[in-house]
């Protein structure tokens, strides 16, 4: 039976787009200018799978017979958004960006949202989440209001101490501004960010929940699973999807416990397609604008990738990808507009070092024809870079 594992390597940028400079990005190569800032790329597993061929990087060669197909893809939707990256891989395309608030959420926005909750609002602006809970948390803790900010994404973040707003509350508050945030301000998520501990000594937990826009279907998704196929979603895919076309769900709390969990499901499912986020390198060091551990991330993921291999079988896919740029060699600690790194390999087959240009939906589409889905009809992007 036909198996396929998509890992997104949230943040993972291969070089600014051509319109990165629309987005106040040009100069902007994640992977790039982490290998040039470290002194060169320490990524053994990555490298022998082709990882040099995406683009120059400095210590990590191009390898002639690579094994994988490697490339660059680009992104057609506008933004440089989470929720539009993985929509597009698997054949959504956003033309329109989601909106962003640079000056805070409108009354018409906060208003109601404070009137549903019972509980007033502090921060409202775009803001650094590690920062705002730091400035604001005492505060929050002696009024019980909520820490709403955002940033040059299209967020609506919740920012709530576990000990003064209960979980469950902080999930319930994200739910209703789901429900408000629809129209001109249909931002792509809602974000819950629990945190814990004291004065100038706050930290955020790994109790993060997102909360997205529904996808349009049919897409990739839809279909694979129309082909009697279930999906798999590791780590955040589930939220940001919404769940939809997600049959079941394991959330987690690190990028390790994400890989724990690709390995076991590939040890144990017959069929099928294992569609993980890892999240780490974005999360925790792409907007600190810290390369150091971003790429000690990436070498945690690369010593882990033979186990993923060793779990795979013979007429298995693996494709290794990412969502947009987070270049911490920047000024800027937001995402960047870049192209998608590309590995994409075969398991029993050389690709002899083939090179592919394609788009993010390239991505969506060779799953869904390695594992024998219908095409998702008229106007739906994407080409399968190989075939079954």
């Amino acid at each position: 039976m036909p198996r396929a594992c998509v890992i997104v390597l949230d943040a993972v940028g291969a070089g600014e787009l051509p319109d990165a400079a629309d987005y106040g990005d040009e100069g902007s190569d994640t992977l790039g200018n982490v290998a040039r800032v470290v002194g060169g790329l320490d990524l053994p597993n990555m490298e022998a799978l082709g990882l040099g061929n995406v683009e120059p990087l400095e210590g990590c060669p191009p390898q002639p017979a690579a094994p994988a197909v490697a490339g660059r893809l680009v992104e057609r939707s506008k933004g440089k958004d989470t929720t539009a990256g993985h929509w597009e891989l698997m054949g959504v395309v956003t033309p329109v960006p989601f909106p962003t608030y640079a000056y805070g959420f409108p009354d018409e926005v906060i208003d109601p949202f404070m009137n549903r909750t019972g509980r007033g609002v502090l921060g409202n602006r775009p803001a650094s989440g590690t920062e705002i809970i730091q400035e604001l948390g005492e505060e929050h803790q002696q009024t019980g209001k909520w820490i709403v900010y955002t940033s040059a994404d299209s967020v609506f973040q919740i920012a709530a101490h576990e000990d003064t707003i209960p979980l469950q509350e902080l999930y319930d508050g994200c739910r209703v501004a789901r429900e408000l945030l629809t129209g001109k301000h249909a931002v792509g998520r809602v974000i819950a960010r629990p945190f814990t501990g004291g004065p100038e000594h706050y930290e955020r937990t790994p109790n993060r929940h997102d909360f997205s826009l529904e996808p349009r279907r049919p897409n990739y998704l839809t279909t694979i699973r129309e082909a009697g196929h279930a999906v798999y979603g590791v780590g955040k895919i589930h939220d940001i999807f919404a769940g939809c076309d997600i049959d079941e769900s394991f959330p987690t709390k690190s990028n390790p416990e994400g890989i724990t969990r690709i390995i076991e499901l590939l040890e144990n499912i017959n069929s099928g397609l294992v569609f993980a986020n890892l999240v780490e390198t974005d999360q925790v060091w792409g907007h600190r604008n810290d390369p150091v551990n971003f790429h000690r991330c990436l070498q945690g993921f690369d010593r882990r990738l033979p186990d993923i291999l060793d779990a795979m079988r013979d007429g298995d896919l693996l494709v290794l990808t990412s969502d947009h740029g987070c270049d911490p060699t920047t000024p800027s600690t937001d995402h960047s507009r870049e192209h998608a790194l590309l590995l994409l390999y075969a398991i029993g087959r050389n690709a002899a070092g083939r090179i592919h240009e394609g788009e993010f939906a390239d991505v969506g589409a060779t799953v869904n024809a390695w594992l024998g889905g219908k095409h998702p009809g008229k106007g739906a992007p994407g080409t399968p870079i190989v075939e079954p």
